[in-house]
């Protein structure tokens, strides 16, 4: 079965800084404003200094990410400086502001000081499906997966100006958030609706789009969307990631489904890619297992449904995720180092 019948979109949460400080600017209503009509692929989320961009459907991410190429050059000709990182490397404890729209007010009433700390920035994967069976077949699938892509996508080692010992820790502030975690594996669809109905009646929320998941089905597009990855910098790393998700989403409809991992056990080998990324230890197969070891296995099971653009993984494990290049950055020229060196990558 090719990749091609599963189309890949790819949305990514970026950040606004001032072009000269690199601080965080909180003007996204003031850049959507200058953009006019984008058609929903450029838009708010929660905070004002960050910017959602999305592609369309396509039917390989080299072409979904040919439009976050051009969505990131259309931001940034309406005066908006973009920085791609999971967090701000620098940015105080409590300097944010959130948009003021009914959706968000509503959400920082619920959320409190949990979105007063820090915007955060993710890459998100939609993967389309088609039919409820096979959805729950990639989601079951995808799940497992879910230590070895926040390992290789860690991107916030830095937090309030210091270096958190985490690759990832934006996935550290994320889990304070109800409803984001690692989720269960389902039987079939009917237990996925019990389930997803379950929580919505629980947290009095309007609908299964406020179930956080690090990975989940997303009903209304007609896909499954990976959620734990670090927003990146660098295009060439987005593409990578992306094709990732997207050929293991055609392997995992091909080869069936598969026994699912207990909840705990996949989660506390979340938590150890979230810690050390690249150089993790994660529970694979029923044994404990290097992550480069487990990268290379999920690129040879994808690379016959998306080609050799899932190399670019590979690269990742001989040069470093973006938490080990924000590393070698400050090494060289501590925080203001950190902060040019994700601008330009994002520009570029």
């Amino acid at each position: 079965m090719p990749a091609g019948p599963f189309t890949v979109g790819v949305e990514e949460e970026l950040l606004l800084v001032d072009p000269a400080t690199h601080s965080l600017a909180h003007i996204s209503s003031t850049v959507l404003t200058a953009l006019g009509d984008t058609s929903a692929d450029i838009k708010h989320d929660l905070y004002e200094a960050q910017i959602e961009i999305a592609s369309r459907p396509a039917g390989d991410v080299e072409t979904a990410v040919g439009e976050l190429r051009r969505h990131r050059a259309e931001v940034a000709q309406a005066g908006g400086c973009l920085l791609g990182a999971g967090l701000h490397p620098s940015a105080a404890f409590g300097d944010v502001e959130i948009v003021d729209a009914d959706r968000y007010r509503r959400e920082l009433h619920n959320l409190r000081g949990i979105v007063r700390r820090t915007p955060d920035c993710a890459l998100h994967v939609h993967v389309g499906m088609p039919d409820d069976d096979t959805t729950i077949t990639v989601y079951n699938g995808l799940r497992e997966h879910l230590p070895l892509l926040v390992g290789l996508s860690g991107n916030s080692p830095y937090w309030y100006g210091v270096d958190s010992g985490f690759d990832c820790a934006r996935m550290v502030l994320r889990r304070a958030y109800p409803r984001t975690e690692v989720p269960p594996h389902f039987r079939d669809w009917d237990d996925y609706e019990q389930t997803a109905a379950a929580v919505i009646e629980a947290g009095e929320v309007s609908d299964y789009t406020f179930l956080w998941w690090d990975v989940r089905p997303h009903p209304k597009l007609g896909t499954v969307e990976m959620r734990v990855m670090d927003a990146q910098s660098s295009l060439d790393d987005v593409t990578a990631l992306s094709a990732l998700v997207h050929g293991l989403a055609a392997y995992e409809a091909d080869r069936g489904g598969r026994e699912g991992t207990r909840r705990e056990a996949l989660a506390e080998s979340a938590f150890r890619a979230v810690r050390d990324g690249l150089g993790a230890r994660i529970w694979w197969k029923g044994e404990m297992r290097a992550l480069a070891d487990v990268a290379r296995e999920a690129v040879e099971a994808a690379r016959p449904y998306v080609g050799d653009v899932v190399d670019g993984v590979l690269r990742l494990l001989d040069g470093g995720n973006g938490a080990d290049r924000q590393r070698a950055a400050f090494a060289n020229g501590g925080g203001e180092g950190v902060l040019d060196w994700l601008v330009a990558q994002t520009r570029a």
